[in-house]
């Protein structure tokens, strides 16, 4: 089986070309344009593995994303700009990469008679909900440019299905956590703050509440839908643990034993969306869960930061920006 995964240097993508190799026998192709965000050391104890393959490029590349479809079976699409406030700044590159290099994939997916397509979609499509819970059939109503740009990649895909049959499945997960996560995202900002003995900036009051998934339940339920999912549809992914923002923060405030003091409340962001809920039935039915505790999951994220610093601190003093034109020059 050959795959083909958009964004595998990135948090979510490298962790799930890691369990695919970890698995099965299949052949890896990672595609990454290697932005800001993306990172080598991310797949540096896979990178020598005989059945898995970079090439740097961009899914804007029609030519090149033709080529690499021609010999593939499933295709697994992370790839996308996905850092709300940076979209909020300035959407532009969301419109480019979310939604016209989805196109170009899912037209060189239909040429090429790909098997599956799973297109990576994001549970802020459906934007906020006060009470409840969203279903995969609610209406979506995605409120800044980021969960925008990935509304019109998700219909895009399942358009792709009901004009041309093209065999997508989408996955819309909740809020992931875990190694590897970059330091601009709150959980992995937050911990290395405090490692560097620094306050935490929580949006707001504190109050908006987001659904926490440990990255390895997700890419396990990825790879369950991959294998069970049925073609056409849509499956919410979430990892059952709704917090405020201001409970996420006191845990592991807690965890690293520091005080509210920490704490440093700053302006809110622009359009926040109050808060995020998934109706995970759908994808429990077909018999995945969630494996992993969110309490002991977040013990272990916090300590892989502890451990890891090498990881993270070139990223945060911004040596990143010397560190990513080294890694051009050695690709």
């Amino acid at each position: 089986m050959n795959i083909l995964v958009t964004g595998g240097l990135g948090f979510i993508g490298s962790h799930f070309i890691r369990h695919i190799l970890n698995k099965y026998n299949y052949y890896v192709t990672n595609l990454d344009k290697v932005t800001y965000c993306a990172n080598f050391d991310n797949v540096k104890d896979i990178e020598n593995n005989p059945n898995y393959k970079f090439i740097k490029g961009d899914i804007c590349n029609k030519e090149l994303v033709e080529k690499l479809m021609s010999n593939q079976d499933i295709v697994v699409h992370f790839a996308a700009e996905t850092h709300v406030d940076r979209s909020i700044k300035d959407a532009s590159q969301f419109i480019e990469t979310d939604v016209k290099g989805t196109f170009i994939l899912l037209e060189a997916a239909r040429k090429n008679n790909i098997k599956r397509l799973i297109h990576i979609s994001t549970d802020e499509v459906y934007g906020q909900i006060h009470e409840g819970s969203f279903k995969e059939t609610d209406v979506l109503n995605p409120r800044n440019p980021y969960s925008a740009s990935k509304a019109g990649a998700d219909r895009l895909a399942y358009s792709f299905y009901c004009t041309y049959n093209l065999p997508v499945v989408i996955t819309r997960s909740s809020n992931n956590y875990g190694p590897y996560q970059y330091p601009e995202k709150v959980m992995p900002l937050f911990i290395t703050n405090l490692i560097e003995n620094k306050k935490v900036p929580l949006y707001g009051d504190g109050l908006n509440v987001r659904d926490w998934i440990y990255v390895l339940d997700n890419i396990e339920a990825i790879d369950f839908i991959m294998h069970n999912g049925k073609i056409g549809e849509v499956y919410n992914i979430g990892g059952g643990n709704e917090l405020t923002n201001l409970e996420m923060t006191k845990i592991i405030l807690k965890e690293m034993n520091k005080d509210k003091s920490y704490i440093e409340f700053v302006k809110d962001r622009l359009g926040h969306d109050r808060r995020y809920s998934l109706d995970c039935n759908k994808i429990h039915s077909l018999g995945w869960k969630p494996r992993f505790n969110f309490n002991n999951a977040i013990k272990e994220t916090i300590n892989w930061y502890k451990k890891n610093e090498w990881w993270w601190k070139k990223i945060k003093s911004g040596e990143y920006r010397k560190y990513y034109e080294e890694q051009y020059e050695r690709r």
